[in-house]
């Protein structure tokens, strides 16, 4: 732990509980709203909903712990100015808890809205989720170099970008196929684009891993870090929940739409159907 200027500790605590926030209100959304997805699609709503909710406890959790790092107390002059470390660490151990649990799950979501035989998602699914769970593991121990010699820190930057890269390259190119079975263009088109927020939004995070490595130390690193790390999780877990949203509804919608154009046309050309109907 590093002392922290005041604005650094405000700009921490404020971007975790914002973050904290954003996870709950989109779990009670998605969570509220899958009811009105067609059934076949519910899963990856609901899959969404619990992605957002284990990181809104996650970050409970890390907010619970920046705030037992530092005190405004007597050492204070007057009450005011920076906090002073409580020798109560502070543990970001839970990020990586959370991304654990979450980013299979996050890549499961995308499978369970793509037209993939029950056999093709059910590997891909455990493919990816295997990849991600090494991606993570492997860049845990660097995650807590943050100054002195970084070397090591680079070395498990480096494990962790293989599974990354294979990740990156299945959503934009191994599942090209699926995404291009898609008989209506504007599905594909929100699929793609989920595809491509995600894989942004996850480039974001080696990019906040290095900023040690480019010469920010310190407090400084820590409060990069944490906000830099914040931001990506609302993008890639918010952001892409709500993508998973409008694509699970747009497909029901299409499915509902054709039901009834099957029915109108079975009534055109059968009108006692419709009068054994009335």
């Amino acid at each position: 732990m590093f002392p922290m200027e005041d604005g650094q500790f405000q700009l921490v605590y404020n971007v975790l509980s914002f973050s904290l926030a954003s996870m709950m209100a989109c779990t009670l959304f998605l969570w509220l709203r899958f009811p009105a997805i067609n059934g076949k699609f519910q899963s990856a709503v609901i899959i969404s909903g619990l992605v957002t909710f284990i990181a809104a406890y996650h970050y409970m959790r890390i907010f619970n712990s920046w705030v037992a790092a530092y005190s405004y107390g007597e050492k204070n002059v007057g009450g005011v100015g920076a906090p002073v470390l409580t020798g109560v660490p502070f543990n970001d151990a839970y990020r990586y808890m959370d991304w654990l649990l979450t980013v299979p799950l996050l890549l499961i979501e995308i499978i369970l809205v793509m037209k993939l035989s029950p056999e093709e998602s059910s590997s891909k699914c455990w493919t990816l989720g295997v990849v991600s769970a090494l991606m993570i593991i492997s860049g845990y121990k660097g995650e807590l170099i943050i100054e002195g010699n970084l070397n090591e820190r680079w070395q498990y930057w480096s494990m962790s970008m293989v599974p990354f890269l294979y990740i990156v390259h299945t959503l934009l190119i191994g599942l090209a196929d699926a995404t291009n079975a898609e008989t209506d263009a504007g599905i594909k088109a929100l699929i793609q684009r989920a595809q491509l927020v995600t894989v942004i939004s996850w480039c974001t995070y080696p990019v906040v891993y290095v900023f040690p490595m480019m010469g920010i130390t310190g407090a400084s690193a820590v409060v990069a870090i944490q906000v830099g790390y914040c931001v990506s999780d609302i993008i890639s877990k918010c952001g892409l929940g709500l993508m998973i949203y409008g694509i699970t509804k747009a497909k029901s919608d299409l499915e509902k739409t054709g039901a009834l154009l099957k029915i109108d046309t079975l009534m055109k050309e059968n009108p006692s159907l419709k009068t054994n109907v009335v």
